[in-house]
């Protein structure tokens, strides 16, 4: 009986030591630990992760006490040793110390867990604020005072989605634009949403947050290191939950401020390109590009329809223009799934979009949407 139990208990030590000290060092190399948080780039991710660490080494000090004790007594006190159990009613010392100790140990672990936490909310004296806005299924960003926005969809090919190809390395963590910020800044993430409950999460900066319709949630990260570094959504928030990935590229701050100059120029040049007349085929290949990054997912490669309806043959496609622009800038009020595209979409995309659908799939009603008239619509022209 002692051998059996001394074999349970150097198996069942040995398995935790392997366990936490393989996560550990997997944590602290190159390689990202399956079993364990990140330890992060930001000062907050590596204060939570220390946090994480310690009281994790006080609860496994704590269990080797406990079980400890528990497994002496079994084996020391068993009755094939000739023990007899005591009869005692109670023992007002051991009551006071096993009331007390837990509580004094409960306070030592709160007061670093109230420093980090205090630490994590405190979003004062930021250097850069970037509003974060969630869609389905996409991502959008604002950088405040600097005239800057844009929209971040998912770039994983359909061909891997559908499994005609073999899947990439960062399957499902792709984007078109990535979130750009400066190393060693401040940055305060204003979180909210434009439809449903989002939550925008990056590991490597301990940021979770709820984007929530009608609030803005507050976080922020100081990266240290350049790299790219990748979230995801996790909140469940409907049928393409799993596509809307996020990644942020931490960069220098002369790049930064390089890339914040060219945005404001591509910012620009849209406007001027507004009031541009194009050609069918001009918007014919622009619109193809759109319709994969914001209508393929629900209607189909070949406009076949699926979550969506059919855009092929379709009496919006096909019918009154009008009714057409209406429905892909303002949604629809009937299906909630067909968002409105105004403020997602610049109006040379939309009228591309538009152009394409009426154009496509065997549709070749030989009609073109302008930017222009994208324009007048919105203003109500």
């Amino acid at each position: 009986m002692l051998n059996t139990v001394n074999r349970l208990m150097a198996r069942l030590f040995s398995s935790a030591f392997l366990l936490t000290a393989s996560g550990y060092t997997l944590a602290e190399g190159g390689e990202r630990s399956t079993i364990n948080m990140p330890i992060g780039v930001t000062p907050i991710s590596q204060d939570v992760y220390g946090l994480h660490m310690d009281i994790f080494w006080w609860c496994v000090g704590i269990g080797v006490v406990v079980f400890g004790v528990m497994f002496y007594s079994m084996i020391v006190h068993r009755k094939a040793n000739g023990a007899k159990a005591a009869n005692f009613h109670d023992s007002l010392a051991l009551e006071v110390t096993w009331t007390i100790l837990p509580f004094v140990i409960l306070i030592i672990m709160a007061i670093p867990a109230t420093k980090s936490l205090i630490n994590l909310y405190d979003t004062s004296e930021s250097e850069v604020d970037v509003v974060v806005t969630g869609y389905q299924w996409y991502w959008g960003y604002e950088y405040l005072d600097q005239d800057v926005s844009f929209f971040s969809r998912l770039s994983t090919p359909q061909e891997q989605i559908r499994n005609e190809a073999p899947k990439g390395e960062n399957y499902l963590l792709e984007v078109d634009e990535p979130l750009v910020i400066p190393i060693n800044k401040k940055i305060r993430f204003l979180v909210t949403s434009n439809d449903v409950i989002h939550a925008w999460w990056v590991p490597d900066f301990a940021v979770k947050r709820d984007a929530i319709p009608g609030y803005i949630n507050e976080s922020w990260a100081k990266v240290e290191k350049p790299g790219l570094y990748r979230g995801v959504c996790a909140e469940l928030c409907g049928k393409d939950h799993g596509f809307m990935p996020i990644v942020v590229k931490a960069v220098p701050e002369a790049e930064y401020e390089t890339w914040l100059a060219d945005r404001r120029e591509q910012a620009q040049k849209i406007k001027e390109l507004a009031k541009k007349t194009f050609t069918l085929e001009e918007l014919m290949a622009q619109g193809e590009q759109v319709y994969g990054q914001a209508c393929l997912a629900c209607h189909g490669a070949n406009g076949e329809g699926g979550v969506g309806k059919a855009i092929a043959g379709s009496p919006i496609a096909t019918g009154d223009i009008a009714a057409h622009l209406d429905i892909v800038v303002n949604g629809s009020s009937v299906n909630p799934a067909m968002a409105a595209f105004k403020d997602t979409l610049s109006e040379v995309d939309t009228a591309a979009v538009i152009t394409y659908q009426r154009n496509a799939f065997g549709n070749n009603t030989g009609e073109l949407v302008q930017p222009i008239d994208i324009l007048k619509f919105k203003q109500g022209k």
